[in-house]
């Protein structure tokens, strides 16, 4: 018959064979890394996910995150080399490269949010301060965040961290300078404005003098031209004058008197106060114009008459 003394050690024997293996076993998550520490010394470091086993009692493991972790940066105020206050909200992104360089300078994430903070932060006041306003909030924005995210990533090496990424969520100037500045910026646009509308005047009067001058030049040369061509219309009509008197002076006599007729003798606003044998009329009383002679008879007749 076995003795329940045997029992009981067995038992006991197997309980502490069970707390010895379940000391010696530890799983590594696909999400993290494990530092073996011995005593408080590091021995080595895993980073294969799945079942590892350590020596029981004296090895102590610290579970360390190897995915990309946030970091939050509180608002900085940074001077540019402008002298322009820009509140800077930025953001990194890193992951922990090498766990023992890490255990052995910081230990804990929180930790090392704290330093890198400190860094971020020197980082930014360090490149932005070298640019000016226009450049971090337009130009050269992609440019500076790789230049911060290289020195932070240089820094943070000596903490077993990799800086995957730094981005710059918003750069705006100081609430108290932003309304200032916007008036600034409409004062100068509304100045281009003006220069810009003094510009166009003074092109239009430009365009405007050159369109009268041309038009006075072109005037001018149309009147230069109907003046020879009507004085060249009147040397004609004058020599076509006086071939026809030369060949006919009777003739031209009378229609240069018809046309003094027809010219002179208009309907209902003509009056004439001439004597009766003026020249004028010389064609009324004769068709060949010379007065017909009057004999002395007629003449003497010619009161007795009356």
């Amino acid at each position: 018959m076995r003795s329940p003394v045997t029992g009981i050690a067995a038992l006991i024997i197997l309980l502490v064979l069970v707390i010895i293996g379940y000391s010696s076993v530890f799983t590594v998550q696909q999400t993290e890394q494990v530092l073996v520490v011995r005593l408080g010394e590091p021995v080595r470091v895993v980073t294969e996910p799945g079942l590892n086993f350590k020596a029981p009692f004296i090895d102590s493991v610290i579970s360390i995150d190897k995915r990309i972790l946030d970091l939050e940066n509180p608002s900085q105020e940074v001077i540019a080399s402008d002298q322009k206050r820009l509140v800077v909200d930025a953001f990194a992104r890193y992951r922990i490269k090498n766990a023992l360089r890490f255990y052995q300078s910081v230990g804990t994430i929180q930790a090392a949010n704290v330093q890198l903070t400190t860094l971020l932060n020197a980082a930014l006041r360090r490149v932005l301060g070298e640019v000016t306003f226009i450049n971090v909030v337009r130009d050269e924005r992609e440019r500076l965040m790789a230049r911060i995210r290289d020195q932070l990533d240089h820094e943070a090496d000596g903490y077993g961290i990799q800086v995957v990424d730094v981005r710059i969520r918003r750069a705006d100037l100081p609430e108290q300078n932003s309304q200032a500045v916007y008036q600034r910026m409409q004062t100068e646009r509304q100045r281009e404005a003006a220069e810009f509308r003094a510009q166009g005047g003074q092109k239009a009067q430009e365009i405007r003098s050159k369109a009268d001058r041309e038009a006075t030049v072109i005037v001018a040369e149309a009147n230069s031209s109907a003046e020879q061509v009507r004085g060249e219309g009147d040397a004609e009509r004058n020599r076509l004058f006086a071939e026809a008197y030369g060949k006919d002076a009777d003739f031209f006599s009378f229609y240069r008197s018809m046309t003094a007729y027809e010219n002179g003798l208009r309907a209902n606003d003509t009056r004439f106060l001439l004597r009766p044998d003026s020249d004028f009329f010389k064609y009324f009383g004769s068709a060949s114009g010379r007065q017909p002679t009057v004999g002395p008879s007629a003449a003497a007749a010619a009161p007795r008459q009356q």
